[in-house]
């Protein structure tokens, strides 16, 4: 089954632009790198220091590879000092598709 999780970050005001730029890095390699990510999203808040995260995974089998792959693991160890907060949701993913449009 898809595993989808959504990571909400709240980072330190003077790390915020540094985080932003390595959680864009670990995004772009995930997805071009690991076959088991089908989606990494980054939504940088317009206000505050606030970072969501949306991922989607092939399963949960995918999810552990990417925690396992190098690029995570630079990731997790740059930006520990840089965030304030930080809340994992998951789970399955039931995903919905656009209606079709009516004439």
């Amino acid at each position: 089954m898809t595993y989808g999780l959504v990571v909400r970050f709240e980072t330190k005001a003077d790390g915020h632009r540094r985080f932003v730029e390595l959680v864009e890095e670990n995004a772009r390699a995930s997805v071009a790198r690991e076959a088991g990510c089908l989606r990494f999203d980054v939504l940088i808040s317009a206000a505050g220091n606030e970072i969501l995260l949306y991922e989607i995974y092939r399963d949960e089998a995918a999810f552990a590879d990417h925690l396992a792959s190098a690029h995570f693991k630079s990731f997790d160890a740059g930006t520990r000092d840089l965030i304030v907060s930080k809340q994992v949701t998951a789970g399955v993913l039931k995903q919905n598709a656009k209606a079709p449009e009516h004439p």
